[in-house]
């Protein structure tokens, strides 16, 4: 099969292990970005076989009219950057592993390196003493401060127990079926959302962006939260309202926030306003970028490719494709 990947930013899949299962296909791997519909359509237009990794470029009906031999997107985790229902009047079959049960600890571990580099301010500390300086700031511990996990999911779970391991008051905000789960768990509920924010020193979300959670945090959450306190996305950022996070460090609450995740991405020669902030921590979404992560990642893409390839497709999420001619 002819075989296309997007975005692999640092060229690192064909050193995966994994990469040997597609030894006898013709595998085309772009390292740049666009979202330019015309390039994409030239690109792939030759394509069969689509990896797409994670959420990096949008697949709509516009590009996918253009992709004649396009027959499958390979993808791992959820999909809300693909149209299925273009997919599907194609005929093209869109196979992703959700993992259930599995968590993300790549990203529930950056998360909670983040958290410590901000509240202790390791950036600027590293800074500094590249500069010349020694000791330059005041940073502030973790134990005995109250953690604020805002959604109850598979990470924000393991974002929990990591706050307990510190020492530190895990207050937990959610729907009401999650939070009988952090309750479970041994976990305190907050008495509401607002109070989560007024009461937090930590706030970190781990919530899905739908159109119900899309700006679910508001600049009135933020203008609650402590001016000694962090807030931390490493979710999506759409989660926040859009321009709010950096008003409200700005005006000086929360004090801190660190974020791996941006409303456009990928951003390139520092043009964010989050990246003008001495007060914000921003990394370039690579929760989930790591090793043994990419190889279980990408093993399982292309073992999906592999069994399309033999006629038993696995991890099908437009089934009604079947229907038409099997692979």
């Amino acid at each position: 099969m002819k075989i296309s990947i997007l975005d692999d930013y640092q060229d690192v899949i064909r050193t995966l292990d994994c990469y040997g299962k597609l030894k006898g296909h013709e595998v085309q791997i772009w390292n740049d970005h666009s979202k330019d519909v015309d390039v994409l359509a030239e690109r792939l237009k030759d394509t069969e076989a689509l990896v797409m990794i994670r959420e990096r470029t949008p697949l709509r009906a516009l590009l996918i009219e253009r992709l004649p031999k396009l027959k499958l997107v390979s993808h791992h985790s959820v999909y809300p950057h693909v149209d299925v229902g273009a997919l599907t009047a194609r005929g093209v079959l869109l196979c992703s592993n959700l993992h259930p049960g599995q968590p993300s600890y790549a990203t529930a571990e950056l998360t909670w390196g983040l958290i410590i580099a901000a509240m202790r301010k390791i950036p600027q500390e590293v800074a500094a003493l590249k500069a010349g300086r020694w000791q330059s700031t005041v940073g502030l511990g973790l134990r005995g401060k109250t953690l604020g996990v805002y959604g109850y999911g598979r990470i924000g779970a393991v974002i929990a127990s990591y706050g307990k391991a510190f020492g530190m008051k895990v207050l937990v905000w959610a729907r009401e079926a999650s939070l009988a789960r952090a309750r479970a768990d041994g976990y305190a509920a907050a008495r509401s959302k607002e109070a989560l924010f007024e009461d937090s020193d930590v706030i970190t979300l781990h919530l899905r962006l739908i159109d119900a959670t899309r700006g679910i945090v508001t600049a009135a959450d933020l203008a609650r939260m402590k001016p000694t306190a962090l807030i931390v996305n490493t979710s999506r950022a759409g989660l926040i309202a859009a321009g709010a996070l950096e008003q409200a460090l700005r005006r000086g609450r929360p004090g801190m926030a660190a974020v791996d995740v941006f409303e456009e991405e990928p951003v390139l020669n520092a043009d964010h306003p989050l990246l003008k902030l001495d007060n914000a921590v921003c990394t370039p979404h690579i929760g989930y970028v790591e090793c043994a992560g990419y190889e279980r990642i990408f093993g399982s893409i292309f073992d999906q490719i592999l069994a399309y390839a033999d006629g038993k497709p696995v991890n099908v999420v437009n089934p009604e494709v079947l229907g038409g001619a099997q692979p």
